[in-house]
């Protein structure tokens, strides 16, 4: 017999009567605020051509790298799963994944994906072998009306504005798409540099071809290199850019002189450079971009500390992003410090500092944002976009940087009907948070409403200057 899907109002609220009594007040004034996505992987061609989802294993498993690396922790074969395979049978697929529903219980992926089930789709019964075929004819049908097209689902969940993440030689052609329709929906692009500035992205040397061609420099010369990364920076900006966003493998800066950078860039475009030269490159690269921020205006995102592709055999077989990514040690304070020598005091310049380990909150993020004017911290994110890794974030944080040198959440989804989702477990979280702050007489009433107000909607839209 089915099991009823049950989505609790007070969930994820402290459970403490008097303190979860704030949190509902506190929650009910944001809970419907709009959504604002300034860092996320969607596919812009989803708006673009507004085209009906195909069914449930298209919209919900095979984009989701949270779902299917567990299912393959657990022996699932990603083939059968529907990535890189459009021979497989969507039914099939859905029903593997139907059938070991409760690998997921207790993480935050089944939050979200319950919170999709029962208020986009409706659905009463929880997920499971026996289920399987009720929620994959109920989406799949619910996906075949204009009101699951994603546009429709965009406007439904309030969104204001949303980014994707492009590399500098896209042609930005959906987002043409989208402004030349006359829709009114705001979907920006982000500038993603990584397979121009890592020596070691697959196709680095194709790339600086490629990119030589599209934009008229020659970049194979250190100038003409920079100027290209400036005419394209400048394109992304007319295309509704606000921010760049830099995946690199560590925080490190370097602070180079024009000679030693000429005759750096010239081994790595030779393909002649060690892995220290490749990380060296990385590291300048990072400074660059931070000077072309203070020209430009573009809000830099840092987001370092993922061994990216440790399973070789899925990079070499399915490609990036399978859910083989895993977070590694970083440094900042060394790392940072020529950057910062060169560009930490500018008030002007807005770099958004990312983390995946959680050790580095209060021994070194939190005192580097609460010190220098252009430094801010961004939200606890993959892996730890769940409800303690947020509560962590913000107990590590919080006295040192405060609340404001902080920018609300981002959901960093490439899973379109997550991003409501993650956004009212982010919510709920934070104002449990600011609920146990006046409970302890730590700050007022007044102040834990103002402040759930920020921390929902307007410290995203400041810090990415939407």
């Amino acid at each position: 017999m089915a099991r009823p899907l049950n989505l609790h109002p007070d969930r994820l609220f402290p459970a403490d009567h008097k303190v979860r009594n704030i949190a509902r007040e506190l929650y009910a004034a944001v809970k419907d605020l709009p959504i604002v996505s300034p860092h996320g992987h969607t596919d812009p061609r989803w708006f673009a051509a507004n085209e009906p989802f195909g069914n449930a294993t298209e919209l919900l498993l095979v984009p989701d790298h949270y779902v299917f690396r567990m299912l393959y922790s657990q022996g699932v074969p990603m083939e059968a799963l529907g990535v890189r395979n459009p021979d497989v049978d969507p039914r099939a697929a859905w029903h593997l994944f139907a059938e070991r529903y409760h690998l997921f219980r207790g993480t935050p992926s089944r939050m979200w994906l319950d919170w999709v089930f029962a208020e986009a789709f409706g659905i009463e019964v929880l997920l499971g072998a026996e289920t399987a075929d009720h929620y994959y004819d109920t989406i799949t049908q619910a996906l075949m009306t204009d009101a699951f097209r994603p546009r429709a689902l965009f406007e439904r969940y309030n969104i204001e504005v949303i980014a994707t993440t492009e590399s500098p030689i896209d042609s930005l052609e959906h987002h043409a798409t989208i402004r030349q329709s006359g829709w009114q929906g705001k979907v920006i692009t982000a500038y993603r540099p990584d397979p121009l500035v890592d020596p070691e992205f697959e196709g680095f040397r194709d790339n600086l071809r490629i990119f030589s061609n599209l934009t008229g420099e020659d970049c194979l010369s250190w100038p003409g290199y920079l100027a290209a990364h400036r005419q394209r920076r400048a394109f992304f900006a007319d295309m509704g850019a606000t921010s760049t966003d830099h995946g690199h493998p560590s925080a490190q800066t370097a602070d180079l002189s024009q000679t030693e950078a000429e005759a750096l860039f010239a081994k790595v475009s030779a393909g002649t450079f060690t892995p220290a030269e490749a990380e060296l490159f990385r590291a300048q690269m990072l400074t660059e971009m931070a000077g072309m921020s203070l020209e430009d205006g573009l809000v830099m995102q840092i987001h370092p500390g993922a061994f990216r592709n440790h399973n070789a055999a899925v990079f070499a077989r399915f490609g990036r992003d399978k859910g083989a990514d895993v977070p590694s040690r970083t440094e900042y304070v060394q790392a940072l410090k020529p950057m910062l020598d060169r560009y930490g005091n500018e008030a002007a310049l807005s770099i958004i500092l990312f983390t995946l380990d959680e050790s580095t909150y209060a021994r070194e993020l939190a005192p580097l944002a609460g010190h220098y004017p252009c430094l801010k911290l961004g939200p606890a994110w993959w892996f730890h976009d769940s409800p303690e890794g947020m509560r962590r974030f913000r107990r590590a944080t919080t006295e040192t940087a405060g609340f404001y040198n902080t920018v609300g959440f981002n959901d960093d989804t490439r899973a379109f009907l997550s991003i409501p989702a993650r956004h009212d477990v982010a919510r709920r979280i934070d104002c449990g948070f600011l609920a146990e702050l006046v409970a302890e007489h730590r700050i007022q009433d007044w102040e834990a409403a103002e402040l759930a107000q920020d921390l929902a909607y307007n410290l995203v839209k400041q810090a990415y200057r939407l």
